[in-house]
């Protein structure tokens, strides 16, 4: 197993007393397990594990301040050939060279996907791949409706991704709307919206939904929405661990104390689960890709540790994800003018990080006061 992955580079000429001082400068900002720079006569190898690049174009900026532009173009030798590397892992926000995709590799694998019968639960859908354009009557429009209402007057296959937190039935203090529904009712109201949901989105679009079971009641939400959705014959494509790091989510009791009769246990996380309607690849151009090969590599660990929202009390509202969260669905699952749609869309955090990425989106809500708030947020 290798410790480094190594670049070689070769000089025009033996490298001078100055240009030899200046690596060792160089060298001396790393960890040397990390990366390091030796030299042999005219060539340089740089021997690399794992680097911050913005952190190393600060120290390259540095030791050629304090040594000169005639090292200079050295240091941007070594910036590019770092650069040139395309396969990498992400690891604390750096990029990792070595052993970053070390699991094991099961041999014939798509020979053996067959045989188990992949996504099983979602062939043989009724599902038509003809898509279709949205009226532009709808186009980045803020809605105050139900959100029923509002879904069956759009066609078919029209939403590229769908995107929301429905309440989560905890009893917060919405406006103009209570959160405390007997349980058999929230889900039979949020069942008839996410049809609809499913109804007006693309083939190949995604329907992702935040949501946090109300462990006191011992609802397990986002099981009985997944549920509901493979039912659905949707593909699941996957679930994302949001880890708020929020440790003063504490509860007044932990049940049976120092017992085994009845622990309560805590949670710092919601969940986000993604699905697909008919296949799981979503076309789209090239061109409107936005998401960075930093991003992606860091994103696609389906845990993702972003801060909750410190604004509600700005915006007037007890449950809002941070705008973090959504840049981060967006650019992983759409393309720049797709059209995003929340059918709880509150005060606006959907719809405003759509209108910054270049989507299109519609939010729904029932708040004339969250709807006004989405507006004034879009401008």
């Amino acid at each position: 197993m290798k410790d480094f992955k190594e670049i070689t580079i070769n000089l025009d000429s033996k490298l001078d007393a100055l240009g030899k001082m200046a690596l060792k400068e160089l060298n001396s900002y790393f960890n040397p397990n990390d990366f390091n720079v030796t030299i042999d006569q005219s060539e340089l190898t740089i021997n690399l594990r794992l680097i911050d690049l913005q952190q190393f174009s600060l120290i390259k900026n540095t030791v050629e301040a304090d040594f000169g532009k005639e090292i200079g173009y050295i240091l941007t030798e070594i910036e590019k050939s770092i650069n040139a590397i395309k396969s990498y892992g992400i690891k604390n926000g750096k990029r990792l060279y070595i052993n970053y995709n070390s699991e094991r590799k099961v041999k014939n694998r798509i020979v053996k996907e067959g045989r188990r019968g992949k996504y099983f639960y979602a062939l043989n859908n009724q599902y038509l791949n003809q898509n279709n354009d949205l009226p532009e009557k709808f186009k980045n429009q803020i809605i105050c409706d139900d959100s029923q209402n509002v879904l069956q007057k759009l066609p078919n296959n029209c939403i590229d991704l769908v995107f929301t937190s429905p309440p989560y039935n905890f009893g917060l203090d919405y406006e103009d709307s209570n959160d405390d529904h007997n349980w058999d009712a929230y889900f039979k109201k949020l069942f008839r919206i996410l049809d609809e949901c499913i109804r007006v989105l693309k083939y190949g679009g995604r329907l992702i939904i935040n949501v946090q079971p109300l462990f006191s009641d011992y609802i397990p939400s986002h099981h009985l929405i997944s549920n509901y959705c493979i039912k659905k014959k949707l593909i699941w494509k996957g679930e994302v661990l949001w880890e708020k790091n929020n440790y003063n989510c504490k509860y007044t009791a932990w049940g049976s104390w120092k017992s085994p009769s009845n622990p309560y246990l805590k949670y710092t996380w919601e969940f986000i689960e993604i699905f697909c309607k008919g296949e799981m690849k979503k076309t789209g151009e090239k061109e409107n890709i936005d998401i960075s090969a930093d991003e992606f590599k860091e994103w696609v660990v389906a845990k993702w540790s972003v801060a909750p929202e410190r604004k509600m009390k700005k915006y007037d509202h007890p449950a809002m994800f941070p705008e973090k969260l959504v840049e981060r669905v967006l650019k992983l699952f759409s393309y720049k003018n797709d059209i995003i749609i929340d059918p709880f869309n509150g005060a606006g955090t959907t719809t405003t990080v759509a209108k910054k990425l270049s989507r299109n989106y519609i939010g729904i809500d029932t708040s004339e006061q969250y709807c006004e708030t989405a507006r004034s947020r879009l401008e």
